[in-house]
């Protein structure tokens, strides 16, 4: 674990955060403009077993805690909280090396490359915040609060997060380490843009992060 954990700083701290690329100007060019500022690095596989077993070999405790599996791909995100419901799109760098955000406005993305929600570490999912046609899927980001439930169904199972902290963040001092670095549980991000819109650069200064845990 030291090897792995020291690895995956080491490539934070090399690649340090990629711009989010915006997607080529269109009747339905929003204001999310790179809502995650740099790419989580991708999660190692898992062979750890769901029960833990004794080291005198004794047959293992039926009763005893384990953490779920997960099998597939996200598809779809719940937050009761702000009444979201939504498919998941999946979300890969593009050829300039940045997070292309959603194609669609009323649906959140994934990053598909990343940890996916139930594995160790932190999952990423990015939604617009609005468009020239009014709020998008993460317009209600902003009111949720610590304590609130958020669901990611993966394959046949539901994953279930609880909100520990939200967070504005500028994007030119975003915590990079903070938001994508190893966590020693199952964890979830949630992400969009919000802030001060800069007319000029069509986009807006901040982004605001969601913090989750498993369970």
């Amino acid at each position: 674990m030291p090897v792995i954990a020291a690895a995956l700083a080491a490539f934070v701290a090399g690649t340090g955060y990629l711009a989010i690329r915006e997607r080529p100007a269109s009747d339905d060019v929003g204001r999310w403009a790179g809502t995650p500022q740099a790419a989580p690095p991708a999660a190692a596989p898992s062979d750890e077993a769901p029960f833990a077993v004794s080291t005198d070999g004794a047959a293992p405790d039926p009763f005893a805690a384990f953490a779920p599996t997960y099998s597939g791909t996200p598809t779809r995100l719940r937050v009761k909280a702000i009444g979201v419901d939504t498919p998941l799109e999946a979300l890969r760098l593009g050829p300039d090396g940045a997070l292309t955000p959603p194609k669609d406005f009323a649906k959140a993305g994934f990053y598909a490359d990343g940890t996916l929600p139930g594995d160790i570490g932190p999952a990423v999912i990015a939604g617009h915040v609005d468009s020239k046609r009014g709020p998008a899927v993460f317009y209600k980001l902003r009111e949720m609060q610590k304590g609130d439930r958020i669901e990611v169904v993966r394959g046949s199972k539901t994953v279930a997060y609880t909100v520990t902290s939200t967070a504005w963040h500028p994007k030119s001092k975003f915590p990079t380490d903070q938001v994508y670095g190893p966590t020693p549980d199952s964890q979830l991000r949630l992400i969009t843009c919000g802030g001060v819109f800069d007319h000029t650069l069509r986009s807006y200064k901040d982004n605001l992060v969601v913090y989750a845990v498993a369970g």
